[in-house]
């Protein structure tokens, strides 16, 4: 009955103790009011004894009526809450992606590209006040999506993301942070992050990383770096037959000095991911690093309930009084 109802002044919901206190009294009045008489037949008393027994309902009538009363100055309503947020600090994000063919190794599941991308999927997923970016480098670089706030149109293109050969292989970590940087480096956010992922050493593009990280700088863009990749052998790519990669075992390669340079540089943080547990956990740290200020405002409508309450109890005391000296005149 009571469902989704609060009471304003709980402290009135006390009284309903007196309840059960004025049906003892009420019963205890009765017991002393009761005398016995004996005679020889109750034919002709049938009818008001009837009548007699039922003037009990007056005090129930009155008694429903006290707890209606109680409930009612207890001020029992219903309160709508809405919501409303503002985003006050918004963060632009640029995923710098290596796509060369040592991405395809599988070292981690199903292959680093595809983990990577999953990952990818679910950070994006969990920032709905910020913009995001992708970029995508080998050899060379260029931009995938340039930072929006439509995360469908992000994850659209994170998905298309795939090893080609369109793009001239080789790893340009450069390239793939000054691209970055050129993307994000006009944006208007109070704040800038690039997440810059590699699985292997600068070995093309003619901007040195140094140069790249110097522009973040310069531009108050922070840099996460991230390596990925096991410790030792993983089974890579190493030759192509007919359209078709052949795998076998190959020396992970990281250049995390590097790595480490550009975060520590840029105020970010380097990270190793050596497995998929690994890789989540790292872009879970990420997100608790970058949080989005929101400012949550919260309207309280509150719809008092207690009119109903007195109205039923005034017509119980109504028709309390009513029998009260009409039907059970006599009786009382």
């Amino acid at each position: 009955m009571f469902k989704g109802i609060d009471f304003a002044q709980k402290e009135f919901l006390w009284l309903l103790l007196l309840v059960p206190v004025l049906v003892f009294w009420y019963v205890l009045k009765l017991k002393k009011q009761t005398a016995e008489l004996s005679i020889s037949s109750v034919q002709g008393f049938q009818k008001n004894n009837v009548w007699s027994g039922l003037k009990h309902l007056l005090f129930g009538l009155r008694t429903a009526a006290m707890i209606l009363v109680i409930l009612a100055l207890a001020r029992p309503q219903t309160v709508d809450v809405s919501t409303k947020t503002k985003t006050t600090r918004g963060i632009d994000i640029v995923m710098a992606i290596d796509v060369s063919a040592s991405m395809l190794a599988k070292d981690l599941k199903p292959n680093r590209l595809e983990a990577l991308k999953n990952v990818a999927a679910d950070f994006i997923k969990g920032r709905p006040n910020d913009r995001i970016g992708l970029v995508e480098y080998a050899g060379e670089s260029y931009t995938k999506t340039p930072i929006t706030s439509d995360k469908s149109i992000v994850l659209q293109s994170l998905k298309a993301i795939k090893y080609n050969t369109v793009i001239t292989g080789g790893t340009a970590i450069g390239m793939g942070l000054a691209t970055a940087v050129n993307r994000i480096k006009d944006s208007k956010a109070k704040s800038k992050i690039i997440i810059l992922l590699t699985d292997g050493v600068n070995n093309a593009g003619f901007i040195d990383p140094q140069t790249a990280s110097e522009l973040a700088v310069e531009y108050g863009i922070k840099t996460y770096t991230i390596g990925l990749g096991t410790n030792g052998m993983a089974l890579s790519p190493i030759a192509i037959r007919n359209g078709v990669f052949q795998y076998g075992k190959a020396q992970v390669e990281i250049d995390e000095k590097l790595l480490k340079e550009i975060a520590e540089v840029t105020g970010g943080k380097y990270f190793r991911a050596n497995n998929n547990r690994k890789l989540k956990e790292i872009y879970k740290e990420i997100d608790k690093l970058e949080k989005t200020e929101v400012e949550e405002f919260k309207f309280y409508n509150y719809e008092e309930k207690f009119r109903p309450l007195i109205w039923i109890a005034l017509i119980l005391l109504m028709f309390e009084f009513l029998l009260r000296f009409t039907i059970f005149r006599s009786f009382i």
